[in-house]
């Protein structure tokens, strides 16, 4: 069961770290040849939601499955706090853009997409070493 529950999770939280990637790339592309990307924003807005919440989920499940959460020390801990963080800026940009981004300028909204691109990079990057040193 511990297994099934890890494994649900992990295809939400695959689904989210798609959208929070593909949405500012596709962003930004669209953005120079300036296409509204209302919805985009709206996505990756979602994407993020979902990145904390499954990764919300994962230390729910530890604690309930197994009475702790995981040790995260080290190099673990550095990625971790890359991850939360990377998804705390790159949740309130997409907020900002969605929200705003119709009255900013074409150079302040292509700079939102790669900020939300850049914090999303981060966080999958982070991901990776989270899972090889935990």
């Amino acid at each position: 069961m511990e297994n099934l529950l890890y494994t649900l999770v992990q295809i939400l939280h695959n689904f989210g770290a798609v959208a929070v990637v593909g949405s500012p790339a596709v962003g930004w592309w669209l953005e120079r040849k300036n296409i509204v990307t209302y919805r985009l924003a709206l996505l990756a807005l979602l994407g993020w939601f979902v990145q904390g919440a499954t990764g919300i989920g994962f230390a729910i499940i530890s604690q309930s499955l197994k009475g702790a959460l995981p040790e995260v020390t080290g190099i673990a801990l550095a990625a971790l706090l890359i991850k939360v963080s990377s998804t705390v800026i790159g949740f309130t940009v997409t907020v900002l853009l969605w929200r705003k981004g119709s009255g900013w300028r074409v150079r302040g909204r292509m700079l939102a997409w790669q900020m939300m691109l850049a914090f999303s990079t981060a966080a999958l990057m982070s991901a990776a070493f989270l899972r090889w040193y935990l």
